[in-house]
Parts: C-alpha cells; structure tokens; sequence
C-alpha cells in the first residue's frame, strides 16, 4: 500500500533548539516528516523570493544568508551515507540540470562553510516546473521509512531521500 504525506509547517517557535539555531528571520519556516513510530526529521530554512535572491550555479547555497539547518529523531541514511541523530546544516547546490544535497555537521550559526564538515553528499534528481515556484519552498514527502526532501526554488524543482533506520 502506497501512502504519501506532504506537511509544511511555519515555524511558530524557536525555543527548541535555541543553543543550535538562534532567533532567525520572519521568513524562516519548517518543513516535516514523521515517521510511523513518531519519529520525526525536519529542516528549517528562510523563504526567500525569488525575485530578491538567486543562488550562483555549483556554489553552497545559503537562502537569506543562513544554511538551512537538520533535525533528525532517527538515524537516517543518505545515499550511502548514515546520518546519526543529531542537527546538521544543509547545503543545496544549485546547477542547471542537477542539483547536489550538501549535509554537513557544522550547525554554528553564522559560520561560512566548511567542505571539510560535509557529513554526505549526494546527487538530486532534479526537474524543470511549468510554473515557476516565486518563493523558496521545501517539503518532504512520507512513505514508508522514506522521507523525500523536496526543494522547489524559481522554475527548479529537486529530490533526494532520505530513509529512516
């Protein structure tokens, strides 16, 4: 049986993390996934426009000058990659056909990125939308131990997987 969830949840409060990830921007939102046993993985990220933002093909990219930052209750696999529990900063990289997903472990705020802190990386699959997406949108989608990370940003829209342990 195949069943997919799609949950974007603004941010309402920071005090959960706030030793990892200070007071960001009003544009600052959640995307979530739970798990079956109520595990969950989130990221929060700013939503930028864009109109006023575009990021430079094959650089890190930082929306609204912050890595999108990782939450994960359960031990996560990323291509190869496992991924402890933990918070991790996130770093897409844009390209003009495929963009690549960047977890690194350096989730101090404000700090430039460090390649040498790349936890995994791994290839998006990566599409062109119709209609251009006019605000940085990210959302995950649930079925079974998977957790696909959506990124749409400008006429980009791109995946990668996630699977929980």
């Amino acid at each position: 049986m195949f069943s997919a969830r799609f949950v974007v949840v603004p941010v309402l409060s920071l005090l959960t993390f706030p030793a990892i990830c200070p007071a960001q921007s009003a544009a600052s939102s959640t995307a979530t996934c739970t798990l079956a046993d109520d595990r969950e993985i989130y990221i929060r990220y700013n939503a930028v426009s864009a109109k006023s933002e575009r990021p430079a093909n094959g650089k890190p990219w930082t929306p609204g000058g912050a890595a999108m930052t990782l939450f994960t209750e359960a031990p996560l696999t990323l291509g190869h990659t496992t991924i402890p529990i933990g918070a991790y900063a996130v770093y897409p990289i844009p390209a003009k056909d495929k963009w690549t997903l960047v977890i690194n472990k350096n989730v101090t705020a404000g700090s430039a990125y460090d390649e040498k802190q790349d936890l995994a990386r791994t290839a998006m699959e990566t599409d062109q939308i119709p209609q251009a997406a006019d605000t940085l949108e990210v959302a995950f989608a649930h079925y079974g131990s998977k957790c696909t990370l959506r990124i749409y940003f400008g006429k980009a829209a791109s995946f990668a997987d996630f699977t929980a342990k």
